[in-house]
């Protein structure tokens, strides 16, 4: 069953967001992850919370997402992303 990473960041230093951005691409699919959503416009249709930059990932189970989140080179390009945004990710499984 596919699990998904769910990330929403709210970018406070663009250039060194965009160089974690480039460089989590290989972690992502080294881990078997496909980008569903990277980016782009949202429209709130109910609630108040407000996204910013929404990204989705699907791996092919809950597994691999976790092995994506605790992979070392993930944590590592994790703390460019923390310097350079305000962030929460969270891995839920599918159904």
């Amino acid at each position: 069953m596919a699990a998904y990473a769910i990330v929403d960041s709210e970018i406070t230093d663009q250039a060194q967001f965009d160089e974690f951005a480039s460089a989590i691409v290989g972690v992502v699919e080294r881990c078997g992850g496909k980008y569903l959503v990277r980016g782009g416009p949202t429209e709130i249709v109910s609630g108040n919370r407000t996204p910013h930059r929404v990204v989705v990932i699907e791996f092919e189970n809950l597994e691999r997402a976790q092995a994506y989140a605790n992979d070392p080179e993930s944590r590592r390009l994790g703390e460019i992303r923390d310097r350079s945004s305000v962030s929460t990710t969270i891995i839920v499984d599918g159904v």
